[in-house]
Parts: C-alpha cells; sequence; structure tokens
C-alpha cells in the first residue's frame, strides 16, 4: 500500500486536504504522477471513501513531532508520500485483498494536521466554527481547508466508512450533528453508508447518534475493534459490523 497527501497552510495553520491510500498490485508501485492519472477518472479507480476525525501526517522524509513549516516543508500544492502511521497499517491489513489495485480517499471532519486533538480546546473552536460556517460567517481556521462544504460535498466510490469516533461531549452538539450531516448527505448521494457499532445502539439509531465507532481505540477494545473494521472489509463494498 502507498499513501498520498497534499498539504496547504494558512494563518500558521497546517491541514492535509487530500489523502488516498492506493492498495498497489502484487510488485507494484505508482508516482504521485501516477496517482494524479488516475484521480482523473475516480469513478474507475476509487473504491470508496473513508471518513475520519482528523489526521496526524507527515510526507516521507519529515516526521509530525513539529510543524511542518519549521521543518522546511514546502507548500506547493503537489501530491507527496506519506509515511505510515498505525491507521495506516490498520488500513492495509482491512484492504489488502479485496481492494488491489484501487484507492481509497480518506477524508476528514477535521483537516488541521495535529496529534491529540480530541483532548484539547480546539474542539471549542470548532463548535464555535460550525455554527459560524453554517450561518456564513467568517471562521476562526480557514474554512475550505478545515472543513466539508456538506452540502456540496463530493464523495467518488460506492461506499462512506464512518470512523470518527462518537465521544463527543455535551457542549461540542455542533461537531456530533456535522458527522451526522455527514452520513445522510451520503445517503442522498446513493453511497452504502458503513462503520463498525456495539450493542449500545442499532445499525439506524448509529446514524441519528452519529455513534460510529472509531477502528483504532486503546486498552481492552483495541483488538475488537481492529477485528471488525478487517472484517467490514472482507467485502468490496464493505459491511457495516456490530462488535459482540
Amino acid at each position: 500500500m502507498q499513501i498520498f497527501g497534499r498539504f496547504d497552510t494558512k494563518f500558521d495553520d497546517e491541514f492535509l486536504v487530500e489523502h488516498y491510500i492506493y492498495i498497489n498490485e502484487d510488485d507494484e508501485k505508482i508516482t504521485s504522477k501516477d496517482l494524479e492519472l488516475k484521480l482523473k477518472k475516480k469513478r474507475k479507480h476509487v473504491a470508496g471513501t473513508i471518513f475520519l476525525f482528523n489526521p496526524c501526517m507527515s510526507p516521507e522524509g519529515y516526521n509530525t513531532n513539529s510543524s511542518l513549516a519549521s521543518q522546511g516543508y514546502e507548500f506547493n500544492g503537489e501530491f507527496v508520500e506519506l509515511n505510515f502511521d498505525d491507521m495506516s497499517n490498520l488500513l492495509y491489513q482491512a484492504t489488502k485483498k479485496e481492494y488491489k489495485g484501487k484507492l481509497i480517499e480518506i477524508k476528514y471532519l477535521f483537516n488541521i494536521n495535529l496529534s491529540n486533538i480530541e483532548t484539547t480546546s480546539i474542539l471549542d473552536k470548532f463548535a464555535v466554527d460550525l455554527d459560524l460556517y453554517n450561518s456564513g460567517q467568517l471562521t476562526i481556521f480557514e474554512k475550505t481547508m478545515n472543513y466539508q462544504d456538506v452540502q456540496n460535498i463530493r464523495i467518488s466510490g460506492k461506499f462512506v466508512f464512518m470512523g470518527v469516533g462518537h465521544k463527543y461531549d455535551p457542549q461540542h452538539i455542533g461537531i456530533s450533528n456535522y458527522a451526522k450531516a455527514i452520513a445522510q448527505k451520503a445517503q442522498e448521494l446513493g453511497k452504502e453508508v458503513v462503520f463498525i457499532h456495539d450493542r449500545n445502539y442499532n445499525a439506524d439509531e448509529c446514524i441519528e447518534r452519529s455513534y460510529f465507532l472509531h477502528p483504532l481505540a486503546q486498552g481492552k477494545a483495541k483488538d475488537t475493534r481492529a477485528y471488525a473494521f478487517k472484517g467490514a472489509f472482507m467485502t468490496n463494498p464493505p459491511q457495516i459490523k456490530r462488535i459482540d
């Protein structure tokens, strides 16, 4: 598997604005130019989309310990290959059999490229920003770089896998509604919306409550989540999987 991304920056914030994984055929390797050619025929080459919460990725030759700008990265608008992380390894394990020769787009609720974002006060800014975004006002973070334009969103492929997580604080109801709106819009566009969930809610309730378990977890849930995620992708398109 190869990972490609395109970074952009504004007001010292850095965003992963496009992100694709390519599941290589045996002994195959593609370049960023090959990727761009495939993206000209998305209907043929992109199997579907996986939504996660936000990225923390780096191009090959760089790391996530500090900002890319401080490492001398040039934001030239071009696709570059990215380093693997834990999520990348899980994606490879899940897709390596059924998705050879296909691209999968990785999209995010928030494109800002930061680690441990769920535990910081930046979530408060997102919640405020979503209200501003929906009312057409100027947002704190750059609007087109950080957020999904839900009503005009473009999604390629047959499926949308929602892996954005489910632990939203009560004061962040706007984030929960944002995730739900994306899933509902994907259904309107005729996409198969899939996710992993547990016994707390049935599949229909999960969409209404934006209850989409993240494929990666800590502690006792780690193995069961990973196993369910890989199980979901044993078919093409993937299927909803419940953790028993």
